[in-house]
């Protein structure tokens, strides 16, 4: 049976040759979902880049033990990386946007603070959106979570450019054209606004530092679309490219 259409579980340890242990959501989606017993065997991954196939040895109520071969390094990342900073939407709209952003291969996402933005994310909802990207990595077989950063402000933002690259921020009154229309984007950050988008004084801190507005097309779109869209062109622009 080959790596991939084995079940694949998260482990906190660093993967090595020989034992290891499941422990607390993972030990409890194995055995309890999965009703995995002695002998099956599963994929492991730590977060790193590397995978382990190993063999379950025994199995208890808070933990499992396991038997793993020598982890490999399976890339299965963007060449280039890419990174959104996006104004949280509510609820379980956060679920779906880092499931499809994490699907898509992104490096980074970074929760934006924003002026019209009603999504205020704390400690609590911040190791939430980690556990959606784990849950994500196990579905799609990414071996290398994509990074929850700690919220940052438009201002911050601006700033964060680095080795010349240009950021391109969602506007849809941008007179600049779309992604797709522009060609391959060599680009730093993208970043998505608050419902309502945003306003004209963190637009201005944007181009005074050297974003760029762009367009995704005639309607407006919901927070989640518009980073999917974003991650979806960028994907296939890298992909294309190499």
């Amino acid at each position: 049976m080959s790596a991939p259409s084995l079940p694949r579980f998260f482990s906190h340890q660093l993967l090595v040759a020989g034992s290891l242990r499941l422990e607390g959501d993972e030990a409890h989606h194995l055995s309890r979902v999965l009703r995995l017993g002695a002998g099956a065997e599963v994929v492991l991954f730590d977060g790193s880049g590397r995978e382990v196939v190993a063999r379950i040895a025994t199995t208890g109520r808070h933990a499992i033990g396991l038997v793993a071969e020598q982890p490999v390094e399976v890339s299965r990342e963007l060449a280039c990386p890419v990174r959104l900073a996006v104004s949280l939407p509510k609820g379980d709209r956060q679920k779906v946007l880092i499931e499809k952003l994490t699907e898509l291969g992104v490096a980074e996402l970074v929760p934006l603070v924003t002026r019209r933005g009603v999504v205020q994310p704390g400690t609590a909802a911040l190791e939430r959106l980690r556990r959606h990207v784990v849950a994500a990595c196990k579905q799609c077989g990414r071996n290398r979570l994509m990074a929850i950063a700690e919220p940052r402000g438009v201002s911050s933002l601006a700033r964060s450019q680095a080795g010349g690259l240009t950021g391109w921020f969602a506007d849809p009154d941008s007179g600049n054209p779309s992604l797709v229309a522009a060609g391959t984007v060599d680009a730093e950050w993208f970043a998505v606004g608050p419902e309502g988008g945003f306003d004209r004084e963190e637009i201005s801190e944007l181009v005074a530092a050297g974003w760029k507005g762009f367009r995704l097309g005639p309607t407006i779109l919901r927070i989640e679309t518009a980073a999917v869209a974003i991650a979806a062109v960028r994907a296939a622009q890298i992909l294309g490219a190499h």
